[in-house]
């Protein structure tokens, strides 16, 4: 039955080509575009200050990657229409009187326009602004000096200490991705057979509904296991997202996820009638699957009703151990409250898809 499975899926072409090209594409296209980093953002410069200060805290803005100067305003009126035209992300306003201020000794005034219509973007961005204007203002107190705050604050950053977002994003599209193959897989196993008109071939034979059931899901292990470890060896070689926990913790992981992923695919499967069920079936959890997840948004910041919800969603418990795994050396006795959940999960599904299985065959 396995092997029947196996050749039923690498024989296709079609089925072949969906199995590697679609997802070594979707992580290059994710891991690529999926950024929260901003490089080369359009801003405009109103400077009304001649003045020394004005023109080395614009050097600043000029050397840092992040930031194009994309227009010199000459009055007023320009900035308004730059921002709503979406011609710039920000303008930076240096009013007259900033190096007569710095110079001085007072804090020098200065106006910082960004396009809130992206909220996440605009905080970004207000965090890159900061950092460069905190920066000149040590310079310059340092080089004129002024006395140094009584306080200073260091952030040390741990795990990440560049604040790579691709080192966050690109585990999480491991599973993500391996999530997608596997439930995809075992979601057309069944109905495949329904479709084929080959399902009833399936009940003369000498096996037990277990044993077919055992044969259906083995295949979708296999695979699940193959492209996961392709796409971790794609995240670390060709991004250079590091991986400083161990293979064992990593994989146990992706066992049990992946055995989640085949007995809801399964359970599925054997609900559906046609090959187009099974697909809407394994699409219509994957949506909310993905959102619960904490892929993307953290699972802190949702409704209790909803944080207890995502206690049913393996992905959850699997994104939480891969980044544990490639960005905090986690080893196995620290993730073990993640490893049985995913385990019941995938029992209890397989237990369902048997139970749905035997009763389409009587």
């Amino acid at each position: 039955m396995v092997v029947k499975e196996l050749l039923a899926l690498l024989k296709d072409r079609t089925s072949r080509m969906t199995l590697i090209v679609p997802p070594l594409f979707q992580l290059l296209i994710f891991s690529y575009a999926a950024t929260f980093d901003l490089n080369q953002v359009n801003y405009a410069v109103y400077n009304q200050d001649p003045g020394i200060a004005s023109r080395e805290l614009l050097g600043y803005f000029k050397g840092s990657p992040a930031f194009k100067l994309a227009a010199t305003l000459e009055h007023l009126g320009q900035m308004a229409p730059a921002i709503d035209g979406q011609k710039v992300l920000m303008v930076l306003h240096i009013p007259q009187d900033f190096t007569r201020n710095m110079l001085q000794g007072r804090s020098g005034q200065l106006q910082v326009i960004i396009d809130g219509r992206n909220s996440n973007t605009a905080l970004v961005l207000l965090g890159y602004v900061n950092s460069i204007v905190t920066s000149f203002s040590a310079n310059w107190a340092a080089e004129h000096g002024w006395p140094l705050p009584p306080a200073e604050l260091k952030v040390r950053t741990w795990f990440n200490p560049n604040l790579e977002s691709r080192w966050f994003i690109v585990p999480g599209i491991v599973g993500l991705l391996t999530l997608m193959v596997a439930l995809v897989v075992t979601a057309l196993s069944v109905a495949r057979e329904r479709e084929a008109g080959t399902f009833d071939q399936l009940l003369v034979t000498p096996l037990h509904p277990a044993e077919i059931l055992l044969g259906k899901a083995l295949p979708g292990l296999i695979i699940g296991m193959a492209e996961g470890s392709l796409i971790v060896l794609v995240a670390v070689k060709v991004f250079g997202v590091p991986l400083l926990g161990s293979l064992g913790a990593l994989y146990l992981g992706m066992g049990l996820f992946i055995l989640s992923a085949v007995g809801l695919g399964l359970m599925i499967s054997s609900m559906a009638v046609t090959q187009q069920q099974a697909l809407l079936g394994a699409f219509l959890f994957l949506v909310p699957a993905v959102i619960l997840s904490g892929f993307a948004t953290p699972i802190a910041n949702m409704p209790d009703l909803v944080q207890h919800m995502t206690l049913l969603n393996p992905l959850r418990y699997f994104l939480i151990i891969v980044r544990s795994v490639f960005l905090e050396g986690a080893e196995i006795s620290l993730l073990l409250p993640l490893y049985w959940p995913m385990a019941v999960i995938g029992v209890v599904t397989l237990a369902i898809a048997g139970w749905l299985f035997r009763n389409r065959l009587n």
